[in-house]
């Protein structure tokens, strides 16, 4: 918590021993200077990393360090994808060749990573190799940088803008086992939808079925136009595909009233608006699973949307959300700005890696 960059990173090297492998979390305004420090001091350990709010303890605090050391119970590649705007696809060979090396076995590997933008692109990219070696991804997207700052991820001591930073990770003492958790369901008589026009550039949806977007989530949530963007907390979209759902987050409206969303949605996608379930209920089945499936738990990651952040915020809920965490085991937790969890690019979702 030191707000010194010197004395904040002797502080988190102290205990990091010797590390075969480092993930960096930490405010923004250290994050430039501390990527260079950490870096000095490990010469050769792979280290990826991002600045972000971060969840420890029983608190979330956006002006924390986090250094998170790695020993020898693991096998590391760290790479980094560029372009995400443009060519993602370009550094997809280094990728493949990294996952030729890493030699996952059956559940023991992820591929943790933290983005800028782009992130349908990039989970589109990254799967083009990660699918064939069946390494799922689980990822956030870097959120809580001031408007003079710009989005940048780590990879071995060198920041990037419009990119992805990531870690083949492979645990050769167990499993890495992945939750995804969704507080948020249909409503009673729920209504579906088809999204008839949309703007993929600006993730705008347009129109569904053939009307201002707006206007059908209005009339099926029981709001006006000015409660919309503080009411997707409670009542977001969601993209039906059988019988999962894919959030997606309204954060504005647009001309004519269409909806700019966190997440692209795409022309005939079936869409419903959504309401917020019994959180306390589904996050104690949730961590009462992540026990029941691994019988030692020596480490658990989490990313949770700050749109989940805010609603357990307002609720008075976050602090016991984050203590019930580590009540199941050592955990550290980051806010994104949405969630990037096997094939898809997601909102307002839990997603978690738990190491055996």
């Amino acid at each position: 918590m030191k707000t010194d960059v010197g004395a904040a990173v002797a502080e988190v090297c102290a205990k990091a021993g010797n590390p075969k492998f480092l993930v960096l979390l930490s405010s923004f305004d250290q994050f430039e200077e501390a990527s260079k420090l950490i870096n000095s001091k490990y010469p050769g350990v792979p280290i990826i990393g991002t600045g972000t709010i971060s969840y420890f303890d029983t608190t979330a605090s956006d002006k924390r360090m986090i250094l998170m050391a790695f020993g020898s119970d693991v096998d590391v590649e760290v790479g980094v994808i560029r372009n995400l705007s443009t060519a993602p696809m370009l550094d997809i060979p280094e990728l493949e060749e990294k996952i030729s090396k890493i030699n996952a076995g059956d559940s023991n590997t992820i591929c943790l990573e933290f983005c800028t933008n782009d992130e349908e692109r990039l989970v589109t990219s990254l799967n083009v190799a990660l699918e064939r070696a069946r390494i799922p991804i689980i990822g956030g997207t870097v959120f809580g940088y001031s408007e003079k700052q710009i989005p940048q991820v780590l990879v071995d001591g060198v920041l990037y803008e419009d990119a992805c930073c990531y870690a083949l990770l492979k645990n050769k003492a167990g499993k890495i086992r992945t939750y995804s958790e969704n507080i948020y369901g249909p409503m009673p008589c729920a209504k579906s939808h088809i999204a008839t026009k949309v703007n993929l550039a600006n993730k705008e949806l347009i129109t569904l079925d053939g009307r201002p977007a707006a206007d059908v989530y209005c009339e099926d949530a029981d709001v006006s136009r000015a409660e919309l963007v503080d009411n997707v907390l409670t009542n977001p979209l969601g993209r039906i595909v059988g019988d999962q759902i894919f959030i997606s987050s309204p954060y504005a409206i647009g001309n004519n009233g269409s909806l700019i969303n966190y997440k692209k949605i795409n022309e005939n996608d079936s869409i419903q608006v959504l309401e917020l379930k019994d959180y306390e209920e589904i996050g104690n089945d949730t961590r009462n699973t992540i026990r029941s499936e691994n019988n030692k738990i020596s480490f658990i990651f989490s990313i949770n949307c700050i749109y989940r952040h805010l609603l357990y915020a307002n609720k008075g809920y976050l602090e016991t959300f984050i203590g019930d965490m580590g009540r199941v085991g050592t955990h550290v937790g980051i806010v994104g700005g949405g969630e990037q969890y096997k094939k898809q690019h997601v909102n307002q979702t839990m997603v978690c890696a738990v190491f055996e």
